[in-house]
């Protein structure tokens, strides 16, 4: 057998069913051999493309995912992707071919410290030297990869490698791997958790992607349900639970942070989405209890009272567990006060989604969008001013069905998002909401789309630049692109809206029309969403 079969056979022995990838040497014949085995080959016109819909794929179905590339500029191509999914914890396998190790250090074809480019981006990085041991490194690389916190992983294929012929006897073939540990957390830190929440009076949860990657959506509801805490999640934990439970209060989140007395954070990092956890955006003086099955992010930009290093789902049945009726019922004078303010300000976004202004404002936009969605829809946002505004606006409701650009902020996610995505549920209905600037950094993934049946529907809010147009900006304005144009010379169904009116016959045409397809709505060049500062510049 060649380096090459067995790289294929070793991925099929996963489980791996697809590969996003840009053929190129070294990796033609593994390319080749992985379709002989089985796997789908989803090619693409860009690598970043390869890397960030592998990113969705893995996120969608909550299991490692599969890209690869050519060596030299193809595997450089995908490090945005890799390190995108690196800052979302998203554990994709990047294989990148390389340079023959025989010529390492003459100058060789394509030859660049591949494997050193990658270490910094991904939580476990390697070089095969030795091809009978390709699926032993495929099998640790994917354990990495889905290990306690999950994150992308690095194997570097050299052509000379690949192409060695070796006896099938002496392949160290490796078994797939058990099923994932689950720590629980100290007991006696749950106790002290829970006496924390009995001397509460206003007390809030944060959850984050770690309740989605533990597949602790259900714990998660019971444990709220229990202990009747409103809750709210992060950008990238949404859908963990129906974001129109009695619990959840979507528009108070701001009153609720300020005016808690006590957050518990449930998987997720205390970054910059939540203010790193510190007043003014969370309440002076409010105690902090976190979970996380990384214990180095215990405590790492604030001190918490109480840290419980442990699986979310399992954790989470502790406390469930350990409450019983210790919290039933203490909490709802807090509740009935945030639901009287979610429901007063429900009322004002509802009277601004409903503008009929032309421009068309992104708002009404995002209206008819959230309409015409399923309820189990998948929905990826992408660009700056309409994934605010989406944001805001248009709820989910199912587990791993919010796509976006994450805490990394990368343009140009959308599309390949969405088309990852729908491989991974093809039976699901996938809509990309994006932004005119953001669409064209990947835009030729619509040629993608097209020769391999990917039926996802893209709109486009094109406010003609990049973010609004509320000031002077360098480099902003990139005229009105007919992105329906674009999509139709691609094979796409296009289809080009001025007015608001026309925005739901044309999302309905474009699901009719049983391929992919694009809308393209000129919008308000001058609307800017309110959001908290992500990042501060100056002192």
């Amino acid at each position: 057998m060649t380096g090459n079969e067995i790289l294929a056979r070793a991925l099929r022995m996963h489980g791996v069913e697809h590969v996003f990838f840009l053929m190129g040497g070294p990796m033609i014949d593994a390319e080749n051999a992985c379709q002989d085995a089985g796997i789908r080959m989803i090619d693409v016109r860009h690598e970043q493309a390869a890397a960030m819909m592998a990113t969705a794929y893995s996120r969608v179905l909550c299991r490692p995912s599969v890209c690869m590339a050519a060596s030299g500029p193809g595997t450089t191509n995908l490090a945005t992707g890799v390190a995108h999914a690196f800052v979302d914890c998203a554990p994709v396998l990047a294989l990148g071919g390389s340079s023959p190790v025989a010529q390492y250090g003459l100058g060789a074809f394509q030859e660049i410290d591949q494997l050193g480019m990658m270490r910094p981006i991904t939580v476990w990085a390697e070089r095969v030297y030795d091809a009978r041991r390709i699926p032993e490194l495929v099998a640790i690389a994917l354990r990495q990869a889905f290990a306690a916190r999950p994150g992308p992983v690095y194997l570097d294929l050299p052509g000379d490698v690949l192409y060695r012929d070796v006896n099938p006897s002496e392949v160290r073939w490796a078994r797939p791997e058990p099923v994932r540990q689950r720590p629980m957390g100290d007991a006696q830190l749950v106790e002290r958790a829970l006496s924390l929440l009995e001397r509460s009076e206003r007390p809030i949860l944060i959850s984050g992607s770690g309740v989605l990657w533990s597949g602790a959506a259900a714990e998660l509801r019971n444990w709220v349900e229990t202990s009747g805490i409103p809750f709210w999640t992060t950008p990238q934990g949404r859908g963990a639970l129906p974001e129109d439970h009695p619990l959840s209060f979507l528009n108070a989140r701001a009153t609720a942070f300020r005016e808690s007395d006590l957050v518990i954070v449930i998987g997720t990092r205390l970054n910059y989405v939540i203010d790193f956890g510190r007043p003014p955006r969370i309440a002076e003086g409010a105690r902090m209890i976190q979970v996380d099955i990384d214990p180095l992010e215990l405590a790492r930009t604030r001190d918490v009272d109480v840290g419980i290093a442990g699986d979310a789902r399992a954790v989470l049945a502790q406390l469930v567990a350990a409450a019983e009726a210790r919290l039933a019922g203490r909490f709802g004078r807090w509740t009935a006060y945030l639901a009287e303010l979610n429901e007063e300000k429900r009322l004002d976004a509802e009277r601004a989604l409903a503008t009929a202004q032309v421009p068309i404002h992104p708002l009404r936009l995002c209206r008819e969008v959230r309409d015409f969605l399923d309820r189990d829809a998948i929905l990826a946002v992408d660009g700056q001013e309409i994934l605010n505004y989406g944001r805001q606006s248009i709820p989910t409701y199912v587990p791993g069905h919010r796509l976006n650009s994450g805490p990394f902020g990368t343009m140009g996610v959308g599309l390949p998002f969405g088309l990852g995505a729908k491989v991974a549920k093809p039976d699901t209905q996938v809509v990309v909401l994006h932004g005119d600037g953001s669409l064209g950094l990947n835009a030729m993934e619509l040629d993608t789309a097209v020769r391999h049946r990917i039926d996802v529907l893209t709109v486009v809010s094109n406010n003609g630049g990049w973010t609004a147009a509320d000031r002077p900006k360098a480099g902003r304005d990139l005229g009105y692109t007919r992105f329906d144009q674009v999509a139709r010379a691609l094979g796409c169904h296009g289809e080009h809206v001025e007015q608001p009116e026309e925005i739901r016959p044309a999302l309905e045409r474009a699901a009719r029309c049983g391929g992919p397809a694009v809308v393209n709505v000129v919008t308000d060049a001058a609307a800017r969403a309110r959001t908290a500062a992500f990042a501060r510049y100056s002192t």
